[in-house]
């Protein structure tokens, strides 16, 4: 007599419970579709056809074609901002990165009060953005004030006053992510490195860098894209301040905010110049949008072509 094949009760459960969700995956997945496309998808792309209109609210807009990115274009202080920005996100990349990898190198050496210290390097990064700007503007005003002078008066405080001010709030968050990767290397290359006699900078070098290039291209896109964005801190620590005049070929006069960065010029020129130029400001948005996106793909692909596969 033929024995009756055993059917697994886990194959029949999972066949049962498999086809209905199939069938009903669709009506599972449309209020996180809807809410994208009405949260993401249809303002960006709104955004994007009101840069080629002029409009003053987004129910009066008239098609212009490219005149908003030529204007764009040929604003000096969007040209200004833009390498001042520049500037800025390269100087601070190199410091964030370089001060958070060296604390998070001592940090994972063994010492007493480590776990205190991790916590005290983080908690900057609790604060908001805009209370940081304020109140290192106090502190900035205070030490100037003493040699007559003012971070609101000369462009290289403004500038060093950012980058202060944004090292102290993302070193310890990139130090962490750095740390991550530093207990991650394996202990085995290093005491192997050790035997072969390599040096503690050749162990460094060699064997712990490659093995967080995982870390650096995190932090190192993460430092880049703030660099970039940053808004809040600008506005409340020098609000773009010192301002200058830069005179056209045709005799218009542009105003130059000297530590104005990219976003806050697309804020100011949406909010603070006439409602003609909100288009304009739409435009700058989107050039925006571009150079940040270009931008990171471009890090992620020279910084990822360098990580080890453990």
């Amino acid at each position: 007599m033929k024995k009756p094949q055993k059917v697994e009760s886990g194959a029949v459960c999972s066949a049962l419970i498999r086809r209905p969700i199939q069938r009903m995956c669709i009506l599972f997945l449309i209020p996180t579709l809807a809410a994208f496309c009405i949260g993401f998808i249809y303002p960006f792309a709104k955004g994007i056809y009101l840069s080629f209109c002029k409009f003053t609210t987004t129910s009066d807009a008239t098609l212009i074609g490219f005149g908003n990115y030529i204007k764009a274009f040929q604003d000096a202080s969007f040209i200004h901002a833009f390498w001042y920005t520049a500037l800025y996100a390269v100087v601070s990349l190199v410091i964030i990165n370089v001060l958070a990898f060296a604390v998070a190198y001592v940090l994972t050496q063994q010492i007493r009060g480590t776990n205190l210290f991790r916590t005290v390097f983080f908690m900057p990064n609790l604060i908001g953005g805009i209370v940081l700007g304020y109140i290192w503007s106090m502190i900035f005003d205070g030490i100037l004030s003493k040699y007559g002078t003012s971070i609101l008066l000369e462009s290289r405080f403004g500038f060093w006053g950012l980058v202060i001010l944004m090292c102290w709030q993302q070193i310890g968050y990139m130090m962490i992510i750095y740390i991550a990767g530093l207990q991650a290397v394996p202990g085995e290359l290093i005491e192997a490195a050790r035997i072969d006699g390599a040096t503690s900078w050749q162990i460094l070098w060699k064997v712990t860098i490659p093995n967080v290039m995982s870390s650096i291209t995190i932090c190192t896109f993460l430092t880049l894209t703030n660099g970039f964005k940053l808004f809040d801190q600008n506005l409340a620590l020098t609000q773009g301040q010192p301002s200058t005049f830069n005179v056209a070929a045709d005799g218009t006069m542009t105003v130059i905010k000297e530590t104005e960065m990219l976003a806050l010029n697309i804020y100011n020129t949406f909010y603070g110049q006439s409602t003609a130029a909100r288009g304009t400001a739409q435009a700058k948005a989107v050039i925006f949008f571009l150079l940040v996106a270009g931008l990171s793909i471009l890090q992620l692909r020279a910084t990822r072509s360098k990580e080890v596969q453990q």
